[in-house]
C-alpha cells in the first residue's frame, strides 16, 4: 500500500522527533511492503522564519492533499524567543489552531499508557501503578466553552465576564460516532463524562450518546460525572478504555491523565476529522532547551505515528508491531534520559529511534 504523508518537523525538538518517527516508519514499510512518500512542510516558527506568517495557503492546501499528517513540536522560549514579541495571530500557535480549523479535526485522542516497564515513575501507589492502565481520553476540540461567544463589559458598575458553553446534537453525535470507532478497535467499553446534574449541554450530551451507543450493541456505555472522573483517574485508572467528553472537561481530564504516565515524553496525541484523517503529534512542547543536542525522548512522536497507520491507514498489525517495539526496547532496559532510572542504558534520540526500529 502506498500513502502519502504531509510532515512538519516544526520547532525545537520536532525536527529531531520527527525523524527518529520517519525511520520507524521506513522500518515499517520495508517489513510489510509499504511505500510512504513524505512531503516536508514549515509551520510555526520556521514558518515565520521562512514567510512571515506561522501557516501559508500552501502548507494548509499540501495537508489536504495528503493522506495523513505526521508532525513534530511547534513553538519555543516563550520569554526571548522574537516569535512572542508578534501580534497573538501570528504566533507560532495560532498556525497549530489555524490548521486544526482548516482541516476540520474536532476529535483529539490521546492514549494515555502505563507501560510496566516505568511503572516506577508514576506518582501513584505502588499497587496502583503495578496493575497498569491503557486508556484513551477523546475531547471534543473545536466546540463548547472555549468557543462560545464571550464577552466582558461593565454592568451596574461591576466588571463582568460572560463566556457561554454551548453544544448542538450533531457535534456530539459525531464524537461519540468517533469514540465507538475506536472502542470497537480496543477493549470495547466507552465511558461518557459529563455534568449532567447540572448542566443543559450535559444533558443534551448524554441523550445524544445514549441514542449514538445503540448503534454499537458490542460496546459498554457508562456515563460517569466529571468530578467523580477526576477522582477515578488516581484511584484506579485501569477501569478505563475510551473516555469521550466535551471541550473543557477534556483539556482536564487528559492533561491529569498525562501526569499519571511518568512522562509527557511517553504521550501520544491524534486529532482527527470526520473522515479517517488525522494528524499526529506528541503531546510535548518544543523542549527549545534541549533542542539539537539529541536528548530528546522521541518515543511519543513514534507512538503518534503508530496512531496514523492504525486509525488513517487501518494497519492494525503495522501498528501493534510499533507498539510491541517501544515496549520490547522498554523491557530490554534502555531509556532517554527523561525516563532513565538505576541500572538502565542510556539512548540518545537517535539511538532510541534506532532500537525501536530494530525491534519493529
Amino acid at each position: 500500500m502506498e500513502k502519502n504523508i504531509a510532515v512538519i518537523k516544526g520547532d525545537g525538538i520536532g525536527p529531531e522527533i520527527v525523524a527518529e518517527a520517519m525511520k520507524v516508519l521506513d522500518k515499517v514499510a520495508e517489513k510489510f511492503g509499504h511505500k510512504f512518500n513524505y512531503e516536508q512542510l514549515l509551520m510555526g516558527g520556521c514558518s515565520i522564519d521562512a514567510n512571515g506568517v506561522p501557516l501559508t495557503d500552501e502548507t494548509i492546501a499540501r495537508c489536504k492533499a495528503s493522506d495523513a499528517v505526521l508532525m513534530g513540536s511547534i513553538g519555543g522560549n516563550t520569554t526571548t524567543s522574537p516569535w512572542y514579541k508578534l501580534p497573538a495571530n501570528l504566533r507560532p500557535e495560532a498556525g497549530l489552531l489555524g490548521l486544526r480549523k482548516a482541516l476540520g479535526l474536532f476529535a483529539n485522542l490521546r492514549p494515555c499508557v502505563l507501560y510496566k516497564q516505568l511503572s516506577e515513575a508514576c506518582p501513584l501507589k505502588k499497587e496502583i501503578a503495578d496493575k497498569g492502565f491503557d486508556m484513551l481520553i477523546m475531547r471534543e476540540l473545536t466546540g463548547g466553552l472555549y468557543f462560545g461567544e464571550r464577552k466582558t463589559e461593565e454592568v451596574d458598575g461591576v466588571m463582568t465576564a460572560i463566556d457561554t458553553l454551548r453544544y448542538d446534537e450533531n457535534e456530539i453525535r459525531r464524537i461519540a460516532k468517533k469514540a465507538f470507532d475506536v472502542a470497537m478497535q480496543r477493549r470495547k467499553k466507552v465511558t461518557s463524562v459529563d455534568k449532567a446534574n447540572v448542566l443543559d449541554s450535559s444533558r443534551l450530551w448524554r441523550k445524544v450518546v445514549e441514542e449514538v451507543a445503540k448503534e454499537y450493541p458490542e460496546v459498554t456505555l457508562e456515563h460517569m460525572l466529571v468530578d467523580n472522573s477526576a477522582m477515578q483517574l488516581v484511584k484506579d485508572p485501569a477501569q478505563f478504555d475510551v473516555m469521550v467528553t466535551e471541550n473543557m472537561f477534556g483539556d482536564i481530564l487528559s492533561d491529569e491523565a498525562s501526569m499519571i504516565t511518568g512522562s509527557i515524553g511517553m504521550l501520544a496525541s491524534a486529532s482527527m476529522n470526520e473522515t479517517s484523517f488525522g494528524l499526529y503529534e506528541p503531546s510535548g512542547g518544543s523542549a527549545p532547551d534541549i533542542a539539537g543536542q539529541n536528548k530528546a525522548n522521541p518515543i511519543a512522536t513514534i507512538l503518534s505515528a503508530a496512531m496514523m497507520l492504525r486509525y488513517s491507514f487501518k494497519m492494525d498489525k503495522e501498528a501493534d508491531a510499533v507498539e510491541n517495539a517501544v515496549s520490547g526496547v522498554l523491557e530490554a532496559g534502555y531509556r532517554t534520559g527523561d525516563i532513565m532510572s538505576e541500572g538502565m542504558k542510556l539512548l540518545s534520540c537517535s539511538e532510541m529511534g534506532d532500537k525501536i526500529a530494530e525491534f519493529v
